[in-house]
């Protein structure tokens, strides 16, 4: 059985499973629903109810009194619909609203993507979550005040894990140590999630992706994200390399491209090797979108990457009929020791 959810005031509404939480399946239908710990401790996801009734298989949260919950307080992250319900709560719709924490991590899995590109997923402990929205960062704390950041490249429902794509910098101390020294159940400290780079929800302009080598990892989450909320938006990625070994998740790009009706991908190598035996576009990528785009108004382009990509792409697409407020960049500068 399913009960339907209707939010007050932005109107939304969503179907929840049976024994389901409401913030759950708030989240997996892209709604963000504001959350901490997820384990009914800490009240971040408080809302209030408004018509309808919630049962708590786990008990009532501590931290929700009798009081509270006469005047229809709830806590949706424990909160399993007994009926259909109309709910209010403050949906979260830019960066500023998340709060921004610093939190202790353990290293769940390492794996080579390619030559110079490590898979990191990371675990919080099991009382704490981070909530971020698709395209966000995280800083890793280290000593003497230093911070290395890296994009998250899952999307914001799918939050058991943190999903980062490292790529070996020569000389670069902290990315040798990624290579070199991490082990899984390693603990390291992060701060986030950072930045205003992130999918804008509310807009309908159809939407071209510009990404440069590690580039791919907030764009990932970027359309993961737009593939739980089912959203028709047109997406067309540009993912611009030296070489085909570059392209580390290639076959997943190829696979949202069969399967997902609006939604296109183009490589794009500047070098690629004799025994690429390469086919495809040539050159540099946001060129690439240009030829193919002579009008980009009416567009939005979300360019993350090297600096010299991020900043061609914004100066050229200008030319071109984009409205400058339209570009959204997260240019990844190196921190050098």
């Amino acid at each position: 059985m399913t009960f339907k959810v209707l939010v007050q005031p932005s109107g939304h509404e969503f179907e929840v499973e049976e024994g389901e939480s409401i913030l759950d399946a708030a989240l997996r239908h892209g709604f963000a629903f504001p959350y901490g710990c997820r384990s009914g401790l800490c009240g971040s996801c408080r809302g209030k109810l408004l018509a309808g009734e919630v049962n708590y298989p786990d008990g009532v949260p501590e931290k929700l009194s009798e009081e509270e919950r006469a005047r229809g307080e709830a806590f949706f992250c424990k909160a399993v619909p007994a009926s259909d319900l109309t709910v209010e709560v403050r949906e979260i719709s830019a960066a500023k609203e998340i709060e921004v924490r610093t939190l202790p991590s353990r290293v769940a899995r390492l794996e080579r993507l390619n030559h110079d590109v490590m898979l990191v997923m990371l675990k919080l402990p099991s009382t704490d979550r981070l909530q971020f929205l698709a395209g966000q960062y995280v800083d890793f704390l280290l000593p003497g005040g230093k911070r290395r950041s890296f994009s998250l490249a899952n999307a914001p429902h799918n939050d058991e894990l943190l999903e980062l794509h490292i790529r070996h910098i020569e000389g670069g101390r902290f990315t040798s140590e990624v290579f070199e020294k991490w082990k899984v159940k390693d603990i390291v400290r992060i701060e986030g999630p950072l930045g205003s780079f992130y999918l804008r929800d509310e807009s309908d302009k159809p939407i071209i992706m510009l990404a440069g080598g590690t580039g791919f990892a907030p764009l990932k989450g970027m359309v993961e994200h737009s593939i739980e909320l089912g959203s028709p938006r047109p997406i067309h990625l540009y993912w611009g390399v030296r070489a085909r070994e570059d392209l580390y998740m290639h076959a997943l790009a190829e696979e949202w491209a069969r399967s997902l009706p609006n939604f296109q991908y183009t490589p794009v190598l500047s070098e690629p090797a004799a025994e690429d035996h390469w086919t495809g576009r040539r050159g540099y990528v946001h060129e690439a979108v240009m030829e193919d785009y002579p009008d980009l108004s009416g567009y939005e382009v979300y360019a993350s990457g090297p600096p010299a990509m991020v900043y061609a792409g914004r100066d050229a697409f200008v030319t071109r009929g984009l409205d400058s407020d339209d570009y959204y960049s997260d240019a990844f500068e190196f921190a050098r020791d």
